[in-house]
């Protein structure tokens, strides 16, 4: 009865295909109201961001702030769909929302008590929603999805050393070997930070 979409490139291809296969199905895109910040890689400028991604960032599920937006999106189609539950969703999204504001407030805690660099190296740049929210700023490793080249691996090496960079995160869905190898000039170790872990929250 309803197709909750997230804004994901692969999801935007298929979108229509689907929504044809089953005309009284609802979309929903819970990413509504939420502007999109240009998703930018390695050597890139805000300007002339990736291409993959020319419609704008999707990670907004990564940003505690912006999910309780798409969470609102989400208790009002709900709602609309299905009246007769509405306590009960109702009393799901309080709840949540709860936990939502003391994860946010755990986050921002440990933030301001952390110092040195603000600056932190990624594989691939999913995290520039979270970034934002919480005074941060993304590095990434890889260029327009690939491996950077030997020129870039050097300067992303040379980069990561005068930022004081200990931990270069990865992606299980992508390579690490850029990472590895940054990692192994620099003494950093690499740390794994699924985009799309089933644990949110976690």
């Amino acid at each position: 009865r309803v197709f909750f979409a997230i804004g994901v490139t692969f999801e935007e291809a298929w979108l229509d295909q689907i929504a044809a296969l089953n005309k009284a199905m609802r979309i929903v895109h819970t990413e509504a109201g939420i502007e999109r910040r240009r998703m930018v890689g390695h050597g890139h400028t805000e300007e002339d961001a990736d291409d993959d991604h020319a419609s704008g960032d999707p990670h907004v599920w990564l940003s505690p702030p912006l999910v309780m937006l798409q969470a609102r999106n989400i208790l009002q189609a709900l709602t609309d769909t299905d009246p007769a539950g509405r306590n009960h969703y109702e009393r799901n999204y309080k709840a949540f929302i709860e936990e939502i504001v003391d994860l946010d407030a755990e986050l921002r805690a440990i933030f301001a008590e952390s110092g040195g660099s603000r600056t932190f190296m990624v594989f691939h740049p999913s995290w520039g929603y979270f970034a934002e929210a919480y005074g941060l700023k993304q590095v990434a490793v890889e260029t327009e999805g690939k491996e950077p080249k030997p020129r870039e691996l050097k300067d992303l090496v040379e980069f990561a050393r005068k930022r004081d960079i200990r931990v270069i995160f990865v992606q299980p869905q992508f390579s690490r070997k850029g990472a590895e190898v940054i990692a192994r000039e620099i003494g950093a170790q690499v740390a794994v930070a699924d985009s799309l872990a089933e644990d949110w929250a976690g």
